[in-house]
């Protein structure tokens, strides 16, 4: 049996370019799981495997690794920091138990750091804190831990302080023991020595400690009352203090160095195996009903319990599709059937690995608390639970974020096309914010993400990866059509020529239905004038006309169409003619009935610093939108409003230029609502000018 408490399952998330993935390569040259350290400048990082994070020089998928520390198992799991690709530091944060958040010394707490630390929040996930990159210019780590305190309303627990700054960074003080780590100059993470403080720290260096040691106590009464008297508590004691505290998320523990320049690891490492939760003591997972509701019990961390494991992420490589999975309770075994309470299906457990970013271990067995995954899973997607197929559960799913872009491409020649279509369902299985509809409207193939480096990465993807050569178009708005006023028409359907002839009148209604509602068709013929069995065809000539408005045909929503009088004629009459009859009285009608051009209205949620509230809601104002209310939260503001879609194109670039890069914001289509007329007009000509091109 594995002991579990020797567990640490750890994600590193932070703004982008505060240094996580050097400082996942160090953690990884410490542990020995590899002999040379890969710079991201170069693009050689060993969890930056794909070729576009290697050209930018940034995250883009999450990578796992798992390594070893003082007989401690480290599953670690390297997060993008950019905000497009935010889904996949929230899935990773989903299955850890602990995280430890890197900020810049120079740049600070930054925004993507306060949205992943958001989510952290949300998920409820115990972390540290390392102030990095201390060696550059500008660097400050006593500012950095004030804005801890302040933009992300945390509190930071100092257990380290710097020696010396920027080029001059030598080392770090460690407050608890009260030493120096003192790093050479040949930039070897080993060669350094533990010497006392220098003179010019010593007084800073007590004067934390004793901030270190009465936050610590807070969490044992006893000990507390035992240090109000005058007795200091042991070194175990603090240390358990601190544990429980992080675990309670009361306090951060925050430490300092340099990644690139390898000072300062090893008390980060020292910290994970000291203050962060095994797999034991993190508080279990709910598990939900179908609907999503949550039971009241939980998946207990332990090898003995039925098996329960949540798919947290699929990556397609050169292997195949690679499940990544979080086991919660129980056993996995290679060989064994497992029950996908998503799909009411059971699948096999082929091939197990244990996963060093691109490279793999095959694995014979996994248990509670591993992070491992299976080859060639066919319907498992992201946030699907396996569990036993005699115990079947739901663990809690995950949510993920309406894509917010979308734009229309087309393949470049018919070979394309059908590589277009292989490659999209292997994306949409890897990444649940990137949706791919078809319009019915233009036939054009539509991909819609969360940002526009997002979409351009995935073109990106297609076009290398999957070999796909595509044209990409300009964003497209679906508008709709409808009618403004009470139309009450008559018209005759006649044909004679040679044999039976075709006769249908219809005497009739066209009203606008209320919002929402769609096409209504009802009768009120009395007295046989138009038998029955002509009604279906009479409604089915109308509904087939909706799908084309008279203005710039587009789909027709909100009609109602009352049937109350006409004529017919004993052998001319027929369904078919009185189909017909119906589409002539609607082309007749609806051009006299105030056609008018609708629009869809986004539901809009801004988060923004204080500072540029007025700027933002002027913004949306110029946009047409609408301002419903404002939310004031300890890092921000958010916005809420309606807003035209057709504004909302290229939105994001200005608002983080409005906001000095820390604004973001999510939209959701909410309803359709009448275009102003300047719109229409310019909307009408376009869709003039498709159809001649046509």
């Amino acid at each position: 049996m594995v002991d579990l408490t020797k567990y640490r399952n750890i994600g590193i998330f932070a703004h982008v370019d505060a240094g996580k993935t050097t400082t996942t390569e160090r953690i990884l040259k410490l542990t020995g799981k590899i002999h040379k350290t890969g710079e991201v400048h170069d693009g050689a990082a060993t969890t930056d495997f794909m070729d576009q994070e290697a050209e930018r020089g940034i995250t883009i998928q999450s990578a796992a690794t798992t390594c070893f520390w003082d007989d401690h198992r480290l599953n670690i799991i390297d997060t993008p920091g950019h905000v497009d690709f935010t889904v996949e530091v929230y899935r990773s944060l989903k299955v850890l138990d602990g995280g430890v958040g890197v900020f810049c010394g120079s740049g600070g707490v930054e925004p993507q750091s306060e949205t992943n630390w958001r989510y952290a929040n949300e998920s409820e996930v115990a972390r540290l804190i390392f102030v990095n990159k201390l060696d550059r210019l500008g660097a400050d780590f006593y500012r950095v831990v004030e804005q801890v305190k302040n933009v992300l309303g945390a509190n930071p627990l100092v257990m380290t302080l710097p020696i010396g700054t920027e080029d001059d960074f030598v080392g770090v003080v460690d407050v608890l023991n009260q030493k120096a780590y003192v790093w050479d100059d040949s930039g070897l993470p080993e060669n350094y020595e533990v010497t006392d403080i220098p003179a010019e720290l010593a007084d800073k260096a007590a004067e934390y400690r004793e901030m270190l040691i009465e936050t610590a106590v807070e969490q044992d009464d006893d000990l507390m009352e035992k240090y109000l008297e005058g007795e200091e508590p042991s070194l175990e004691e603090i240390k358990r203090c601190i544990r429980k505290g992080t675990n309670e998320l009361a306090f951060f523990p925050t430490f300092c160095g340099s990644a690139f320049k390898n000072k300062g690891i090893q008390l980060v490492l020292d910290a994970v195996v000291d203050y962060l939760p095994a797999p034991t003591e993190v508080k279990p997972q709910p598990l939900t009903d179908e609907e999503g509701n949550e039971t009241g019990e939980v998946a207990t961390v332990s090898a003995e319990e039925p098996l329960r494991a949540l798919a947290f992420k699929i990556m397609d490589d050169r292997f195949g599709a690679l499940t990544f999975i979080r086991i919660y309770s129980g056993k996995m075994t290679k060989g064994m059937t497992v029950l996908n309470s998503a799909t009411g299906k059971t699948e096999r457990i082929g091939r197990m690995v244990e996963m060093h970013a691109d490279e793999r271990t095959e694995l014979d067995s996994a248990q509670a608390g591993d992070i491992l995954a299976v080859i060639g899973m066919k319907n498992v997607q992201t946030g699907h639970t396996l569990c036993d197929t005699n115990n079947p559960c739901t663990l809690e799913p995950m949510v993920f974020p309406e894509p917010v872009i979308s734009i229309a491409v087309a393949p470049k020649d018919k070979g394309a096309s059908e590589k277009l279509g292989v490659a999209l369902g292997k994306m949409i299985a890897e990444d649940p914010s990137f949706q791919v509809e078809t319009d019915q409207d233009s036939g054009e193939t539509i991909l819609k993400g969360m940002g526009e480096l997002h979409l351009d990465i995935k073109v990106d993807i297609l076009k290398r990866t999957h070999g796909v050569e595509l044209t990409v178009g300009k964003p497209q708005v679906a508008y709709r059509e409808t009618i403004t006023q009470r139309i009450e028409d008559s018209y005759t359907h006649k044909k004679q020529s040679g044999g039976s002839g075709q006769f249908g009148k219809i005497d009739y209604i066209i009203e606008p239905s209320e919002q929402g509602e769609g096409f209504v068709f009802e009768s009120t013929v009395v007295g046989g004038n138009v038998p029955k069995e002509f009604w279906p065809a009479i409604e089915k000539g109308f509904k087939g006309m909706m799908g084309e408005g008279v203005l710039a045909g587009y789909p027709v929503l909100d009609v109602k169409v009352t049937l109350f009088d006409g004529a017919f004629h004993a052998v001319d009459s027929s369904a078919v003619a009185f189909e017909i009859a119906a589409k002539g009285a609607y082309r007749q009608s609806v051009p006299k009935a105030g056609a008018q051009l609708l629009e869809p209205i986004m539901k809009v949620d801004v988060f923004t610093p204080e500072d540029h509230v007025g700027d933002v809601i002027g913004d949306l104002n110029r946009r047409r939108g609408m301002i419903g209310g404002q939310e004031a939260g300890p890092t921000g503001v958010r916005i809420k409003g309606d807003v035209p879609l057709s504004e909302m194109f290229g939105y994001i670039g200005h608002l983080r230029t409005m906001t000095s890069g820390r604004g973001q914001f999510s939209m959701e289509f909410s309803h359709y609502a009448p275009c102003p007329q300047n719109v229409a007009e310019q909307v009408i000509a376009e869709a003039k000018e498709r159809n001649e091109k046509k």
